[in-house]
């Protein structure tokens, strides 16, 4: 399920939590869990499956926001899901195991790419493992753990991410999950 509209959330709130989160970067992506918690799917909760949060890019001359998915796509034992903070992204590809390579996405910056996730029916998980920032599909938010944005805003969200870091010198951006 994707909302009918995006995020309707002022720059002004957006800043409160970068400002929150003490990131000084020129460009900074925003993620907020459960966005449409009492809007979409069930009322008071935090859905899996559907587009129901947010993401917002910030630059000194730009602002725009984005329907998103911060969850994996379904309830498993062991499937990771983000853990809320500030983690760093960079240019990369999303199913590099497939024949091409896959497709231009974000993948963490870490030099393992471990990020700290919380894994369902597990106490004390190992850190989630390319956790990346890509395209989700139509009838799935695609996600195993990853961050993923609907297929129709895909192309659209990748430019114009890759066109802020380039104007700003950037080769890493950093990731405020909140909820």
């Amino acid at each position: 399920m994707i909302p009918l509209s995006t995020p309707q959330l002022a720059l002004a709130k957006v800043q409160e939590i970068i400002l929150k989160h003490g990131v000084k970067d020129p460009v900074i992506v925003v993620a907020i869990r459960g966005y449409y918690r009492d809007t979409m799917g069930k009322p008071g909760a935090n859905d899996r499956g559907i587009y129901d949060d947010a993401m917002f890019i910030v630059s000194a001359r730009h602002f725009s926001s984005w329907n998103a998915n911060t969850d994996p796509s379904v309830h498993r034992p062991g499937i990771a899901s983000l853990m809320p903070g500030v983690h760093r992204y960079k240019r990369g590809n999303h199913g590099i195991s497939r024949p091409g390579g896959g497709y231009p996405a974000f993948r963490p910056a870490t030099r393992d790419e471990a990020l700290p996730v919380s894994r369902d029916g597990i106490k004390d998980p190992k850190p989630g493992v390319a956790i990346n920032i890509h395209k989700g599909s139509r009838n799935s938010t695609s996600s195993e753990g990853c961050q993923t944005l609907p297929p129709h805003q895909w192309d659209a969200f990748y430019s114009t991410l890759d066109r802020e870091l380039r104007e700003h010198k950037q080769s890493s951006f950093p990731y405020i999950l909140t909820e």
